[in-house]
């Protein structure tokens, strides 16, 4: 068969029409929209589409049904080729500030629901293509358009603030006259006294939604749809071919002439592959098109669907049989529903077809093991041949068997109705309970004989067990003709382990929690199944116990409520001063429109190439050979960069143990740079690098975890420690003592805007435009210098902004900008370097895995007299921050607790991993969890409640750190009374006593944690900070000054503070970037200090300023602003200033271990409380209050959202972020399909944060407090929930033995905590593998073929 190209790919973006005569299938339809259109708003965060980031609205014209319909899609996974027809709108087609802004756009800004506002266009597109659909959405409908974004700043709470309001049954009024929400029928969350506001937006500004201004569907489409023959379309790449047949024939005549090329419908499977293992496809067959692939039919006995509908029409049509059928019927359907529910994010629903889900046969796939259960049929075709078979014929040997032939096509599937007495049931359980893919799934049937409990046929696959569905087949042959009872079902948790454990395991972690779940999925079928039975004939069956009961709804996910207080201004304020109003963040509109510039937005410039680097993929080697000669081949690439092209310095030493650029002789960890390809595209770069073959001498000891670290003796010095009082004296005093260990797992930044640098030569003087995203240009000035060799006063460092950082963009972007500019510098061009996920992920390294071990004396009342702890932290190859870290964990230990007799130790280790860096908390978050932790322990022992072990232990009065620094904890006793008010701790405690008593595989747990956080940066150099304010003649005002703008609001605060300063509207004041030509020198915006230092010099400079103009103001009282400028001038009165503030004065002495390295403290509260699933180790965060003391806040909406946004961060590190490497030690979680970030599901169901009343902060400008890092901790609240609820459960069952969770507390440690029957057959089961205690390396054997893509 000829493959002649038919004409060029025709389709519309924003209402333009675009004609393209050179359609590559390897193109997808993101790097499309920002390469060649310039369109930039929709962004790359994954490329894997787990994160939403480049959501865009598809639209499509059926011309059968005369109907539009819109769809969201991601751009990173949509083939342009697959786009012939078809309408894409993407955020700048929606709204933008040039035309008009959108009504969603709008909203999100002035909700403040965007922070560093990378995540915000695709937000945007989810919500708006959801309004396209549904004027008025249900919340349920919102937060199910939700699931498939993330976001990493806001904690989502503000984004779905903005969403309520565009749905039917407003969850909140946010009207009454008062400033009160219909919501808080508890008057007594506000004193009468303190004047407080719950408003952080005001809703009467909103424009209305207007479904008329919309972009109308293009009409030409329409008549194209109409009335244009379909015809094939064929487009040839560079490598690669893409056909897309109209009819069944002739797609099976091209699959019998090609039996190898993949059929792609959405691209979600064949995308993520082609890119991440490197498979290739010279030929990828399209049927999307063809109309017996999308048939939809209600027969006699069930539903033929085609094989290429998408998830959600088969989801939209189910559910529509369903509420039309009788029940009996529709039992194969509503288990069908139920999986597609949470399958994917609605994105990839949208394009996912139901035939790729069941042909790749994969093992996470949600739909086959109850499709197969329910005897589906799969109707067959290929060239002179139809015929049908089950469904589970393709599974029958449990490695997906051959029963299809390469030539042969899915054309569609037919689903049958249930029939009388028959049970269906579908299970999984995932590391997130939506946009997951599952740990295990299951699909179960049983149908009885008719009116009694004997089986006549079972049915079980499983999923998630092994590489594809299995069936357990011996099993359910066993129990026909049993009564459903239970020594059946005794008998068939015994069957199955024994047969679904034969297979072997595919990876060898999670093998126990696999099986826990095989046995725990069996029995909540045998309860559900029980409990119908009941329904069905009372008098025989008597059902189940009522506190069984619960435990058959699964946990979803609610459209949130929350209430945010904070303190009005006080009415004596002019009404033009804005700080202390929750004013929206200065790029707020510009993020929801796309507008806003990130580093890959820059336009190209003139030659630019594109830089991709080439990474190690050993431990610790010796770099044997690099054979470049292949790469250089490939087409458009320009050279390739070594450590011998760095003209001057490529390894910096900041300590003992340098930083290096390019590896020269040998590698110390998987991931460390080698060497770099520039070439004329990105694509190209990464085909070359990917050619690069380097040959390794391994070399020995390989360390990576914390433990062969201590055996190695392997660490960073200096180690610290620091003592008080006598501690082995108390511990003979005392009447109790504990010892144990918590391990801490890693934690990945995860800024959604990965690594980014645009290094531009100038061409004169060796001058150098670095763009970087970064929170520290004057680092990568010097590193860029020195690199080069020249002095810094030719390398011009610029940030706009930055997409996320949160500590994980200073030295790792100083390194990455040494890779460009040395490119750069070689090859005279501009050189764009941005690294993919996967790559960000291998190689930045991010939160210190924690060890920390205690022994803890204490008297039976339960006062702490003694505690002994040695912290261990995972630092990685280089020394970046980590004894800085260790000292960090070391003063703030003590949390909010005075212990009289104290010695603690930090151990830095040094590890074959990426080196670990700078995050958010900066060992405070780990070693305040293991404070916590043993606290716990000591209630447990003396049985005492923990929050009475807290408040016995807290600092009372003006006391002393155990670093000799004065503390006055009046602050910190507020917040913890008011919490403890605000949550009505004690009458919740009891209301979850009594919900344990009536619900037995359904516990709730609830738990307060206090906080005491210090300020403060160590030395006084390191807060130092300048500002430089220009006035223009027409009195428009220029402010630049050190801190980065990466998503806490620092440039809105600093423009609320100059319009203060210099009396003037916010509207005047402009903020261009952040620069080193404009501010030398400045410090890192690291540790919550930006605001308060770069506030008091914004201020410094301002007020010398006014001083200049005092004598004209004082001779015009009456007069303008621009009265006085222009007269200024005249006068040749200075109108430009610099303002400076030296920094804190802050000291810490560790020889003798006492000093001030904090300026002032911030203090806090939360209680949490949380609802766990004993049978699959599943929660839900039910609701949690937080009460922080911030001082006075410059702009409490800002505030506020540093807050929830730390603390939903928090609820990650502790309780599902989990980092895998293999044991060769290369990171195995690479990118949101195997990381799990907080989504929408995972918010606590009612949120409310309040802030302190009446706070005074003498040290920091306004009477503020630094705040962005405080909150994460408060997370643990969650932690301890989650453990409350366990030791609930152990109670229960009688378990007393003490035992340790570690942190993150996943579904797995969950499960495992809750003993039972079922966990116990893993342990007496003698095949199966007892798994290692995961270490603060979680090490695990992936199976050989996840790995196969991963080597290069």
């Amino acid at each position: 068969m000829a493959l002649q190209g038919h004409g060029p790919l025709i389709f519309y973006v924003n209402g333009r029409k675009i004609v393209e005569k050179n359609a590559d299938p390897e193109q997808m339809l993101l790097s499309y929209l920002r390469k060649r259109l310039r369109l930039t708003g929709t962004k790359y965060g994954c490329g894997e589409g787990g994160c939403g980031a480049c959501t865009v609205m598809i639209s499509t014209y059926e011309p059968t049904l005369k109907k539009i319909r819109h769809y969201s899609a991601n751009a990173c996974l949509l083939p342009i080729c697959s786009l012939y027809g078809v309408a894409v709108t993407t955020v700048e087609g929606v709204g933008s500030t040039k035309t008009r802004i959108h009504p969603v756009q709008e909203r999100l800004a002035k909700c403040h629901g965007s922070q560093c506002g990378f995540c915000t266009p695709g937000m945007v597109m989810s919500i708006y293509t959801l309004l396209r659909n549904h004027t008025e959405p249900s919340s349920e409908q919102m937060v199910a358009a939700l699931a498939g974004n993330l976001c990493r700043c806001t904690g989502y709470r503000p984004i779905l603030d903005a969403c309520k309001t565009f749905c039917k049954e407003s969850v909140c009024c946010q009207r009454k006259a008062n400033g009160k929400c219909c919501l808080d029928k508890e008057d007594y969350l506000f004193d009468e006294e303190e004047k407080v506001s719950i408003r952080l937006f005001s809703t009467d500004e909103f424009q209305p939604l207007d479904p008329t201004q919309e972009l109308i569907f293009p009409p030409e489409l329409m008549r194209m749809a109409e009335n244009q023959p379909k015809r094939t379309l064929i487009f040839h790449g560079e490598r690669m071919t893409w056909i897309s047949p109209v009819s069944l024939d002739e797609l099976l005549d091209l699959k019998a002439a090609h039996p190898k090329a993949p059929l792609v419908i959405g691209n979600t499977s064949v995308g993520p592959e082609m890119k991440s293992k490197g498979v290739f496809h010279p030929i990828v067959i399209a049927p999307a098109r063809i109309p017996d692939l999308n048939v939809v039919k209600n027969t006699d006995d069930g539903l033929t669907l085609g094989a290429a509908c998408s998830l959600s029409l088969v989801k939209d049509i189910l559910a529509n049989v369903i509420s039309e059928f009788p029940e009996e019927k529709t039992k194969v359907f509503c288990a069908v529903l139920h999986q597609l529910r949470t399958l994917g994010g609605e994105q990839i629903r949208n394009v996912a077809s139901l035939g790729g889900n069941i042909m790749s046969r994969k093992s996470t796939s949600d739909l086959n093991p109850v499709l197969a259960a329910s005897n589906c049929m799969l109707n067959l075709a290929s060239r002179g041949r139809k015929r049908q078979i089950p469904l589970s014929d393709i599974f029958a040997d449990g490695v997906g068997n051959n029963a299809v032939a390469p030539e042969e096509i899915l054309v569609s599937v037919h689903i049958p109705h249930s029939r009388k007495g028959e049970h269906v049931s579908a299970f999984r359980q995932a590391p997130r309970r939506e946009n997951a893919l599952s740990i295990t799934n299951a699909g179960m049937r049983v149908l009885f004989e008719e009116d009694t409990d004997i089986i006549k046929d079972l049915s079980i696959f499983y999923g998630g067990a092994v590489s594809t569905t299995v069936c357990a087949k011996q099993t359910c042959q066993a129990l026909i003709r049993r009564h459903w009872n239970e020594q059946m079902l005794d008998e068939a948790c015994r069957l199955v382990l024994k047969e679904i454990a034969l297979l072997g395991s595919a990876s060898g972690e999670k093998v126990d929690y696999k099986k826990t779940l095989i046995v725990s999925f069996f029995y909540r079928f045998f309860l559900e199944v029980l409990q119908s039975l009941k329904t069905m004939d009372p008098g025989h069956c008597s059902g189940i116990p009522m506190e069984y009961r619960s435990v058959l709804q699964d946990f979803k996910t609610k459209m949130p409520q929350s209430i945010q207080i904070f303190q009005d201004i006080e009415p004596s304020q002019s009404p033009q001063d804005p700080v202390g109003r929750p004013i929206m963040h200065q790029s707020g509109i510009k993020h929801a429109t796309g507008e806003a510039v990130y580093i890959d937005d820059l336009p190209s410039v003139d030659g630019e190439l594109f830089l991709a680097v080439v990474t190690s993929s050993r431990a610790h080697a010796k770099i044997v050979s690099i054979d470049t000669s292949e790469a250089l081949k490939g087409p458009g690439v320009f050279d390739i960069i070594t450590a011998y092209d760095v003209p001057a310095t490529n390894e910096f030493y900041y300590s003992d143990d340098p930083e290096i650029i390019f590896a020269r002789n040998k590698v110390i960890c998987v991931g460390q740079i080698v060497c770099a390809v520039v070439a004329d595209s990105n694509v190209h770069a990464k085909q070359a690098a990917a050619e690069v073959k380097i040959e390794y001498e391994v070399l020995k000891p390989v360390i990576l975890t914390i433990e062969e670290a201590i055996k190695h003796n392997s660490f960073y010095e200096p180690k610290r420690k620091l003592e008080q009082g006598n501690v082995d004296q108390a511990f003979e005093t005392v009447e109790n003592i504990i010892e144990g260990e918590i391990s801490i797992g890693g934690q990945e930044h995860f800024y959604l805007e990965t690594q980014s640098v645009l290094a531009v030569p100038r061409g004169e003087d060796k001058e150098m435009d670095v763009y970087v995203s970064t929170q520290h240009p004057a680092i990568i000035q010097e590193m860029v210098a020195a690199s080069l060799g020249v002095p810094s006063n030719r390398i011009m460092c610029h940030v706009k902004r930055v997409g996320g950082a949160f500590g994980g963009k200073l030295l790792k972007a100083g390194l990455l900008a040494s890779v460009a500019a040395v490119a750069a510098n070689k090859t005279s061009r501009a050189v764009r370097l941005i690294l993919s996920r996967e790559d960000d992920m291998l190689i930045t390294g991010g939160r210190h895995p924690f060890i920390g071990k205690y022994k803890v004396g204490f008297m039976n009342d339960g006062r702490i007299r003694a505690v002994d702890a040695k912290y261990y932290i995972n630092g990685g190859c280089t020394p970046d921050e980590s004894v800085l870290v260790g000292e960090v964990s070391l003063l703030k230990m003590d949390n909010a607790y005075k212990i009289p007799n104290l010695r603690c130790c930090a151990y830095a280790c040094k590890t074959n991993l990426p080196s670990n860096t700078a995050f958010r908390g900066f060992g405070f978050p780990q070693s305040a969890l293991v404070t916590e932790t043993w606290i716990t322990e000591v209630a447990d022992k003396t049985g005492l409640p923990p929050e009475k072990i807290r408040e016995i232990n807290m600092y009372k009065e003006n006391e002393q750190t155990h670093f000799k620094q004065k503390l006055d904890p009046q602050n910190l006793i507020r917040c913890w009374n008011e919490c403890m008010e605000k949550s009505a701790y004690y009458t919740r405690k009891t209301a979850v006593n009594e919900f344990n008593k009536q619900n037995y595989w359904k516990k709730r747990g609830i738990a307060i944690v206090p906080m005491k956080f210090p300020f403060g940066l160590g030395t006084r150099y390191l807060s130092q900070a300048a500002a430089l304010v220009h006035i223009y003649t027409d009195g428009s005002v220029l402010l630049t000054h050190g801190g980065i703008e990466m998503g806490q609001g620092i440039h809105t605060k600093m423009i609320q503070v100059a319009s203060r300063e210099l009396n003037i509207p916010m509207s005047r004041i402009h903020f261009c970037e952040t620069s080193t030509t404009t501010v030398p020198n400045a410090c890192a915006s690291v540790g919550s200090a930006g605001t308060d230092v770069n506030g008091m010099a914004v201020k410094d400079a301002c007020q010398t300023l006014l001083k200049r103009l005092q004598p004209i103001i004082s001779k015009n009282p009456k007069g303008t602003w621009n009265d006085w400028i222009k007269e200024a001038f005249e006068q040749s009165v200075s109108l430009s200033a610099t303002g400076y503030f030296r920094g804190y004065n802050e000291n810490m002495d560790w020889e003798k271990g006492e000093g001030q390295p904090f300026t002032y403290f911030l203090y806090g509260a939360a209680c949490s409380e949380v609802e766990i699933n004993c049978l699959t180790g599943d929660h839900k965060n039910l609701r949690t209050d937080v009460v922080m003391d911030i001082g006075c806040s410059i702009n409490p909406a800002v505030d506020i959202g540093q807050i929830e946004g730390a603390f939903v961060q928090g609820i990650g590190l502790y309780t599902m972020e989990e980092l895998k490497y293999t044991p060769d030690g290369t990171l195995y979680t690479r990118g949101p399909d195997q990381y799990k970030i907080p989504a929408v599901c995972d918010i606590p169901e009612q949120f409310s944060v309040s802030l302190l009343s009446s706070s005074q902060n003498p040290y920091a400008i306004y009477a503020s407090k630094g705040l962005g890092e405080a909150g994460f901790f408060l997370g643990c609240s969650v932690f301890f929930a989650l453990r409350d609820a366990i030791t609930g459960v152990r109670n229960e069952r009688g378990l007393k033995k003490t035992f340790a969770l570690n942190s993150p507390l996943t579904a797995e440690q969950i499960r495992a905590g809750c003993a039972d029957e079922f966990t116990e057959m893993m342990t007496n089961d003698a095949s199966a593998s007892s798994t290692p205690r995961a270490v603060s390396v979680r090490v695990t054997n992936q199976s050989a073929q996840d790995l196969n893509g991963m080597k290069n």
